[in-house]
């Protein structure tokens, strides 16, 4: 079993992550207040001494436990480590995303050592940001100076103040949207106190509002956690150490795809070259933000170029690449200016139109070029000094896959016009098991946790692309209402159609959509592909022209037909959608069915 501490932000994200295994779990939070919908999570509240803890995980035979709790709650923190400790438990804290410690700001290890500071500042007048539960900390403060404090407007938080002896008349209480500039004018507090409480926490936006009224800004840092505790940054991080840990608890695996393997080694081979310190991991940051790291197979220094590799790890995904090497070799260049990609053996070299790539370019898309070229600037910003004198960013980066060559023979690379090698691909960073049977009863249990949270409008989409573009048409929906396919279409809704889901929205980009209105209701390449006949049929249908008609003989992939068909021609778009519709609809006749068709900058069709 596992075991969430939560009540905070992070602690829902855990939360949704354990749901989709379908397993009990145990999800605990200290106060009854906080709203938590759960299909599986077994709910606990009360706060919880190490003996408690240490009994609970005993008697529950807890083997794992997530501490997704509020940065600032040490002595939980100190009791689950104790438990850990004790019981021999792996603890997998999910972090919040923290910004870099601004020199503008006044950063303090402890909040004795702030009220020094104000006192010795002789600051009279100060606005406490730093929750209700400080108050007892800042006591030697506001018993001799003017303070305000802004608390929660809940009775919990009205209740703590009165007890510790706060004026009532001195307290101020959080309001959604709440504009912090305003209030800071309001008030006009000489300096303000908060804590370092993250991005969820809206740590920048204090910062930024009393920055720009020139108001001294105080930062408590937050407490330093037990070296044992294995930090993560976000879902996917807390989803593959719970793999690791727990390797029962979800059914299927996930990997990372060769455009994150491929920025991981290159990032290696970059911080080595320039500190000379090989690493064994490293972090990354996806496309979504969020940070993972990844371990290092091998380092190779010779002369002016360092060469790292990292193992594709695909997860239960049947990829062809899983288990290979995925290299990145860099290396200093005065001569030009930028960062050059270079083909390396095994990476396939573009030779026809359509892939967003110039033509004898590497086959490294677009997602993963952005990915490198982040992390090496960060890099470069992070060791500055160790650059040579007079540097222009020149950077070469060559990526390889050794048996690249052999592998692409598997892939439809050839068709494409890539030869030579296979793609460095990617769009969220992440691979998930959509080409295994296993998938498809993930997605059953997915939408019956979807069901079991009274969500009456599902929305799924192949992957995290589409479903950015969707998410920003219905922004209410809860998290659990998202829903990815991958390939399977159909089986995707009979299982909604089954459960008795009331309307159905079904995000889907062009690639698939053309394989889905001949008919196609599992869209893999491996059992079908993109049928031009089909495609010139549906434009004689749409009435284009002749030249569009011969220029989709042209194309290698189907998202090409956006450039191609004029806008005086778009009924062509509509048609697909149309016969995507008669394609579903027999199989969801019960409940409201709307797809929606989305081009490569995410407008939509309906």
């Amino acid at each position: 079993m596992i075991l969430i501490f939560g009540g905070t932000t992070e602690g829902k994200r855990a939360l949704a992550v354990c749901e989709e295994a379908a397993k009990p779990f145990y999800y605990s939070t200290k106060g009854y207040l906080q709203m938590v919908e759960t299909a599986h999570g077994i709910r606990i509240t009360g706060a919880m001494d190490q003996d408690k803890i240490t009994s609970f995980c005993e008697e529950k035979n807890i083997r794992l436990i997530i501490d997704a709790a509020h940065p600032f709650a040490e002595n939980l923190h100190h009791n689950i480590a104790f438990a850990s400790e004790v019981l021999n438990i792996p603890v997998v804290r999910l972090e919040r995303n923290y910004p870099v410690h601004d020199k503008k700001s006044l950063w303090f290890d402890t909040y004795q050592e702030a009220i020094d500071y104000l006192v010795d500042q002789k600051i009279n007048n100060l606005l406490a940001l730093t929750g209700v539960n400080t108050i007892a900390k800042l006591r030697p403060y506001w018993k001799e100076h003017n303070c305000w404090f802004r608390i929660l407007d809940r009775e919990e938080s009205r209740a703590i103040a009165k007890q510790e002896g706060f004026p009532y008349k001195k307290l101020l209480f959080y309001k959604d949207e709440e504009n912090e500039k305003a209030l800071f004018e309001c008030l006009n507090p000489q300096a303000i106190i908060t804590k370092e409480s993250g991005e969820s926490g809206g740590f920048d936006a204090k910062v930024k509002a009393a920055q720009q009224l020139n108001i001294p800004v105080l930062v408590v840092k937050r407490p330093i956690l037990s070296s044992q505790f294995i930090s993560v940054y976000g879902e996917n991080g807390l989803r593959k150490s719970i793999e690791n840990l727990v390797p029962d608890f979800f059914d299927l695996k996930t990997g990372y795809t060769t455009g994150t393997c491929a920025t991981s080694a290159t990032k290696a081979a970059f911080t080595t070259l320039l500190t000379g310190e090989v690493q064994s991991y490293i972090n990354i940051t996806l496309p979504n933000g969020e940070m993972v790291k990844l371990p290092i197979h091998k380092t190779t220094k010779e002369n002016e170029r360092v060469t790292c590799s990292v193992i594709k790890v695909s997860g239960d995904d049947p990829d062809i690449t899983n288990g290979h090497e995925i290299v990145s070799t860099v290396t200093l260049n005065l001569d030009h200016k930028g960062i050059r990609f270079l083909q390396g053996e095994g990476v396939g070299k573009v030779t026809l139109p359509g892939l967003g790539l110039p033509i004898g370019d590497p086959a490294i898309n677009r997602t993963p070029r952005m990915m490198m070229k982040r992390e090496l600037y960060k890099v470069m910003r992070h060791y500055q000094n160790k650059l040579p004198l007079g540097f222009k960013t020149g950077i070469d980066v060559t990526i390889s896959v050794p048996d690249g060559n052999k592998l692409a023979l598997k892939t439809f690379n050839p068709k494409l016009g890539i030869v030579d090698g296979i793609s460095i691909i990617g769009t969220s960073g992440i691979v998930k098991p959509f080409s295994s049977d296993a998938f498809i009863a993930s997605i059953r249990r997915e939408m019956q946790v979807a069901k079991a949270l009274h969500c009456e409008h599902i929305v799924i989409n192949s992957g995290a692309k589409s479903e950015r573009f969707v998410k920003q048409l219905y922004p209410n929906l809860s998290t659990q209402a998202f829903i990815h396919y991958g390939n399977f279409i159909g089986e995707t809704i009979k299982i909604a159609s089954e459960l008795g889901i009331k309307k159905l929205t079904m995000g889907i980009m062009l690639g698939k959509a053309v394989k889905l209105a001949e008919g196609s209701l599992d869209t893999h390449s491996k059992k079908v592909v993109m049928n031009k006949d089909f495609l010139k049929t549906i434009a004689q249908e749409a009435n284009c022209n002749a030249s569009t008609i011969n220029a989709i003989d042209g194309i290698t992939m189907a998202r090409q037909l956006w450039d191609i068909i004029p806008q005086r021609e778009r009924r062509y778009f509509s048609l697909i959608l149309k016969k995507c519709h008669a394609v579903c609809s027999p199989l969801f006749t019960k409940g409201e069915l709307e797809i929606l068709l989305i081009d490569e900058k995410g407008n939509i069709i309906q």
